[in-house]
């Protein structure tokens, strides 16, 4: 909702400037509410199943993120394959993470892979994942393309710093 408390429609949140202007608990729901489809396609999971794994209601995601789903004929929502919805992601860089936008979820699910690889080759020192990654680039909401940190050695220091956050793929908390 805006500052009138009317409904803000997905379609108006395009760049981060448009989130983080809204007040703590939107920017709260809205980061869950993005999450919901991704954890539909992910896990093969129904709406209810997935809002009430992030503890959102159906409503709440429905009303935020209601471009990423198909209503069905007998009243149930079904997810589409892709939505263009802004997510604000971190993600390491040459001095550690950085946010990028991306309304995209294709590139979303590309930066979370990247983390998944990143954590595999921390644990393990094995970097298979990192090298399996479909793209070393990443798309924001403004069309750049930014190199996804692939360097071991950078990787590692980094982590030995206690520079990269693995709690949270999502941006500034409110």
């Amino acid at each position: 909702m805006d500052r009138l408390g009317r409904v803000v429609p997905s379609s108006a949140l395009r760049v981060p400037d448009d989130l983080f202007s809204r007040p703590a608990r939107f920017q709260e729901q809205w980061n869950r509410a993005v999450q919901v489809p991704a954890e539909m396609r992910a896990n093969n999971l129904t709406l209810r199943q997935a809002a009430k794994n992030l503890n959102i209601g159906e409503k709440v995601v429905v009303r935020l993120a209601g471009e990423a789903f198909r209503k069905l004929p007998n009243g149930l929502y079904q997810v589409k394959p892709h939505d263009k919805l802004l997510r604000v992601m971190l993600t390491p860089g040459p001095r550690g993470n950085r946010e990028i936008a991306t309304n995209d979820s294709r590139e979303a699910s590309l930066i979370g892979q990247h983390w998944s690889a990143i954590e595999y080759f921390l644990q393990t020192g094995d970097d298979s994942r990192l090298r399996q990654l479909p793209r070393k680039t990443v798309r924001d909401s403004k069309g750049k393309r930014l190199r996804l940190l692939l360097d071991r050695n950078e990787l590692t220091r980094q982590a030995s710093a206690g520079v990269l956050r693995f709690e949270s793929l999502y941006g500034r908390s409110a």
